[in-house]
């Protein structure tokens, strides 16, 4: 609900889905909440995520009397080769942001990065403008962050005084303004 701040939690972010404001998003997440626990609960949804993918324990201990061995991750739903992609997926994510990382690209490098390519200043950035230039500038910005840096919304939007659900939304235009605006390869350094 956003009431409670923890480090590893982008509140904002997820209400900024549900709606434009703080309360009516409260209120809109309270109501997907409570019509979820309406529904019953479906087979595919219970037990833990290598019995459920496996089909149950029957299931489970047949595969492992034959010799094979299932990919299983408690907190993905799904089977064993969707878990395989999506924890794939989370560790070359995680080493492309150590990479980065280890290449020295923070925030304040990359706000500056963004500015000289499309010639913007620092403040422009931060400014919250709706000049043309400034404002792609903001959004590809935005978008490399947290797609890129790993950065909450939070996190960002504290650096440029926007509001998180303005980055969360910017980060959605910046991948096609990246692509338009040809600035995919460089904004980051090589591998």
């Amino acid at each position: 609900m956003g009431k409670v701040k923890n480090d590893w939690q982008d509140t904002d972010c997820v209400l900024s889905l549900f709606a434009p404001t703080l309360r009516k998003a409260r209120r809109a997440y309270e109501e997907f909440v409570a019509e979820g626990l309406k529904q019953k609960k479906g087979a595919d949804l219970t037990g833990g995520g290598l019995v459920r993918s496996a089909g149950g324990w029957a299931a489970l201990a047949a595969l492992r009397r034959k010799g094979l061995r299932m990919k299983a991750d408690e907190r993905i739903l799904g089977s064993s080769d969707f878990v395989e992609r999506v924890l794939k997926k989370a560790e070359e994510e995680l080493s492309e942001r150590t990479r980065l990382q280890q290449q020295g690209l923070t925030l304040d490098s990359l706000m500056k990065k963004v500015a000289a390519e499309y010639d913007v200043s620092l403040k422009g950035l931060k400014s919250g403008t709706k000049e043309r230039t400034a404002a792609r500038a903001r959004t590809v910005l935005c978008c490399l962050a947290v797609r890129k840096l790993r950065l909450s919304c939070a996190e960002v939007a504290r650096v440029l005084g926007l509001s998180p659900s303005t980055v969360s939304k910017a980060v959605l235009r910046g991948e096609k303004i990246m692509r338009e605006d040809d600035m995919v390869g460089k904004m980051l350094p090589e591998p």
